[in-house]
C-alpha cells in the first residue's frame, strides 16, 4: 500500500526487451535499503524490484520487470530512456498517512486536457473513460501518476484538480503538458462502495 505522497523523482536509464520488459530506474533512494522483491510505486504503478545497485555518479538504481499487460494498461509502454517518473516506497505500519490509501493498481490511462494558471497553482483538467469517471467525485481523492490529489469538480468524464507550486517542484507535474497521458487510480473506498451497491440484496 502507498499514500500518493511522492518521495523521489526517478529517471529511466535503461529499457531492455526480454520475455518481459526490464526497466532500470535511477533514484536518490539508498539501494542498500531496497530489498529484492520490494514494491515501489512508479508513477502510480506498483512494481517489484528485481535488481538494485549504485551508478558511477553515486545515484542508486533499481530494476523492475513489466509484463505486456502492464505496458498495455498503463503509460509504461510509452516510457523512454530519460523519462522522469514519480516514485514512492510502500507504507509501513505507523507511518503518517499524508495522502490517501493507494494500491498502485492502475484503473485507467487518462489525458491532460488543459493546464491553466490559477493564483500560484496550476489548474489541471483531465479526461478519463466514462466507466472510470463515475468513481470520481468532487472533493474526493484520486491518484494521478502516483500523486494523491483532491478533485475540484467533475463534468461528464472530465475533472479538475489544482497542483500547488511545491508539488510541481518535487514531482513530474512541473513539466507536464496538455496531451500527456497519466496513470489513474480511483479511490479505493469509491470502488468498494460501488461494488456493494451493485450486489445489495
Amino acid at each position: 500500500m502507498f499514500t500518493g505522497i511522492v518521495t523521489d523523482m526517478g529517471e529511466v536509464i535503461a529499457i531492455e526487451q526480454r520475455g518481459d520488459t526490464r526497466l532500470t530506474i535511477a533514484t536518490a533512494y539508498d539501494p542498500d535499503t531496497i530489498a529484492l522483491g520490494a514494491s515501489i510505486a512508479c508513477s502510480g504503478c506498483c512494481l517489484t524490484a528485481v535488481e538494485t545497485g549504485r551508478l558511477q555518479d553515486g545515484r542508486g538504481f533499481f530494476a523492475v520487470d513489466a509484463s505486456a499487460e502492464t505496458l498495455a494498461r498503463t503509460t509504461l509502454g510509452n516510457w523512454a530512456v530519460g523519462a522522469r517518473i514519480n516514485l514512492e516506497r510502500p507504507l509501513k505500519m505507523g507511518d503518517e498517512l499524508g495522502g490517501h490509501v493507494v494500491s498502485g493498481h492502475v484503473d485507467d490511462v487518462g489525458e491532460i486536457v488543459s493546464i491553466v494558471p490559477e493564483g500560484d497553482s496550476l489548474r489541471f483538467r483531465f479526461r478519463v473513460s466514462p466507466a472510470i469517471a463515475r468513481f470520481i467525485a468532487p472533493k474526493g481523492s484520486v491518484s494521478l501518476d502516483g500523486t494523491s490529489l483532491t478533485v475540484n469538480e467533475v463534468e461528464g468524464n472530465e475533472f479538475g484538480v489544482n497542483i500547488i507550486p511545491h508539488t510541481q517542484m518535487v514531482t513530474t507535474w512541473g513539466k507536464a503538458k496538455p496531451g500527456d497521458r497519466v496513470n489513474v487510480e480511483i479511490d479505493m473506498l469509491a470502488r468498494y462502495v460501488a461494488r456493494l451497491s451493485e450486489t445489495r440484496l
